[in-house]
């Protein structure tokens, strides 16, 4: 919460294109790099989320049924930006990977 807090003062003065959430994540990726790991108690909170992820899911999802004329209206720009997006995401993640199963391998 503190990393967000601070992500969103941070886009606020100095970059407003940025989210501050998105700033927040990669301070915390950044701060779990430097300890070399995932804290336990981080750990233990994350592994409690994660099982009430699809919840999150709830929301969108009936946002999309009930503008679903509107969706349909812009479908091809939307088609678009999702495989525009899969085409950056895979390559990224795959590299992600690799590297992760590198740094696992060398430990």
């Amino acid at each position: 919460m503190a990393l967000q807090v601070l992500g969103s003062i941070i886009s606020f003065l100095i970059l407003p294109w940025l989210p501050g959430p998105i700033i927040g994540m990669l301070l915390l990726v950044i701060g779990l790099v430097l300890l070399g790991g995932v804290p336990d108690s981080l750990e233990r909170t994350a592994a409690v989320l994660l099982k009430y992820l699809p919840l999150l899911l709830v929301v969108p999802a009936s946002g999309i049924v009930l503008s679903h004329q509107q969706l349909a209206q812009d479908a091809l720009p939307i088609a678009g930006a999702l495989v525009g997006s899969l085409l950056v995401a895979i390559p990224v993640c795959g590299r992600l990977l690799q590297w992760l199963v590198r740094r696992q391998e060398a430990r």
